[in-house]
């Protein structure tokens, strides 16, 4: 098949993108409003961008009446929000924050999540997610129907246990992130293989069902 993206509609480009680049990491954001009411909501148009500086990547859409969500808002009010990597304990919970609540209504008590104070940011973090970023706004971009939030990591909060600080490595054996897969799937992180460079020629070789335990 040979698709003309400009010959498509938004709409059209939107589902086949979408539903193509995928499995995408998902992030679920906490902000903060001018009332002090703690709004959370999952993006998975997200992604780590850089390490110097450390940098993420949540792109949000405008609404249809053209007004911004409520995490967007925020985030240009208070140039300040949280990125939680979401597992699968809380995959529901995460899911539902993605409901259309009033603006008076905090998600993380609607769901059942629970809030706990950050270092250096006003929003909090979710005290069941596995890791918690905290960022302040580093740039924003503006197209058409979206608003791209570049925001600059200032402090991780991660679940006790999660890296080993001697290797800096995460302990992916206790580590099962969810992501996105379209629509209201999911994908869980369970069946991981790695791919070693095989002794002939440099052939790279899939090591199959590595049993999570040894990873």
């Amino acid at each position: 098949m040979e698709i003309d993206f400009s010959a498509i509609t938004e709409y059209q480009r939107y589902k086949l993108m979408a539903s193509l680049i995928v499995p995408r990491p998902i992030a679920l954001i906490t902000t903060i409003n001018a009332d002090g009411v703690v709004n959370a909501a999952p993006f998975s148009m997200f992604n780590m961008l850089g390490e110097e500086p450390p940098i993420v990547m949540v792109s949000i859409n405008r609404l249809q009446d053209g007004q911004l969500k409520h995490t967007a808002d925020n985030i240009i009010a208070n140039e300040e929000f949280v990125v939680h990597i979401s597992d699968e304990a809380m995959a529901t919970q995460m899911h539902r924050c993605g409901e259309r609540f009033p603006a008076d209504v905090s998600e993380l008590a609607a769901v059942g999540l629970t809030s706990a104070p950050c270092k250096l940011v006003k929003p909090p973090r979710i005290a069941e997610a596995p890791a918690a970023f905290e960022c302040t706004l580093h740039e924003l971009i503006e197209t058409t129907s979206r608003q791209i939030f570049i925001g600059r990591v200032r402090w991780l909060h991660a679940r006790e246990g999660l890296i080993d600080t001697d290797t800096w490595r995460v302990r992916l054996q206790e580590y099962f992130p969810v992501a996105r897969f379209g629509a209201s799937f999911y994908v869980n992180t369970r069946e991981r293989f790695s791919l070693e460079a095989s002794p002939q020629a440099g052939v790279v070789a899939p090591s199959m069902s590595t049993p999570i335990d040894e990873i």
